[in-house]
């Protein structure tokens, strides 16, 4: 996951929160949380606790986030934020908990009382694990459109600068889908499963190369003892190893929605 993808998701993560982006770059993001959103990820039961005894007035934090320490320019004090750094999981986390499907129109510049047509898309984010004694994470933004099955790459970045409302907008009128979401979940789906399996997956074959190796120093060490005599910790470090180097392929879907756009993406 890219800096400026970070960037675009930590942003459409707070405005869909209703948090008021104070001030921002390319780079960075400062942010007024609400009551509800500073409950959730600053970690202050104690002074919430208080406040809730003594009825005085709450002051929610403001949070600052650097996206891209490489390239900030600015003197900004913050928290750094990359892939699989705590506050990012923390708000994939709290997106889950919040609701991982929802269902947006996009409110278009359209005036003078013309009706807008809106087309419908599914969108779904994947996160794709592969594990070993080594970990590589994958993010995955895709959509298709329920009227023609198109399919495109970076669905959630295309859409991230769009205005999307949870209500459809007066003098909007949206299409009926053909494609009904189950089916284009399912597509969705094969899409990244087809992803997976065309992938490099040479990192499986060193996980095992590096499990033979370290079961080679095992056997080293145990080389002068008959394996009828050998030690239950033989048998517990070599079962260890195996687990360690054990390669997995997971996948998840971080989160999902139906989406009206006016917008092509």
């Amino acid at each position: 996951m890219y800096p400026q993808q970070i960037h675009q998701y930590v942003r459409q993560f707070f405005k869909e929160n209703n948090c008021e982006i104070i001030s921002e770059s390319d780079h960075f993001i400062n942010v007024q949380l609400t009551i509800e959103m500073d409950k959730r990820i600053m970690n202050r039961p104690f002074y919430w606790k208080y406040l809730e005894s003594t009825g005085e007035e709450p002051k929610p934090a403001q949070l600052t986030l650097i996206t891209d320490k490489n390239r900030l320019t600015e003197s900004i004090a913050g928290e750094v934020v990359h892939y699989g750094s705590p506050r990012l999981n923390q708000l994939f986390q709290v997106t889950k908990e919040l609701g991982s499907f929802v269902q947006m129109y996009e409110k278009s510049a359209v005036q003078n009382g013309e009706q807008t047509i809106l087309t419908p898309w599914v969108g779904v984010n994947y996160k794709i694990t592969y594990s070993s004694d080594r970990t590589k994470e994958i993010l995955y933004s895709l959509g298709i459109n329920l009227l023609t099955g198109a399919i495109m790459n970076g669905f959630q970045e295309s859409i991230s600068q769009l205005n999307l409302e949870s209500t459809i907008p007066p003098n909007t009128f949206h299409v009926p889908y053909i494609i009904k979401p189950m089916r284009a979940l399912e597509r969705l789906d094969a899409v990244i499963e087809s992803q997976i399996v065309n992938d490099d997956h040479t990192w499986a074959e060193e996980a095992k190369e590096r499990l033979r190796k370290d079961l080679l120093v095992l056997e080293y060490f145990y080389r002068d003892i008959e394996d009828e005599d050998r030690p239950e910790c033989y048998e517990s470090e070599k079962k260890a190893m195996e687990e360690q180097y054990e390669t997995k392929v997971k996948v998840e879907v971080i989160n999902g929605g139906l989406f009206y756009l006016h917008t092509t993406p």
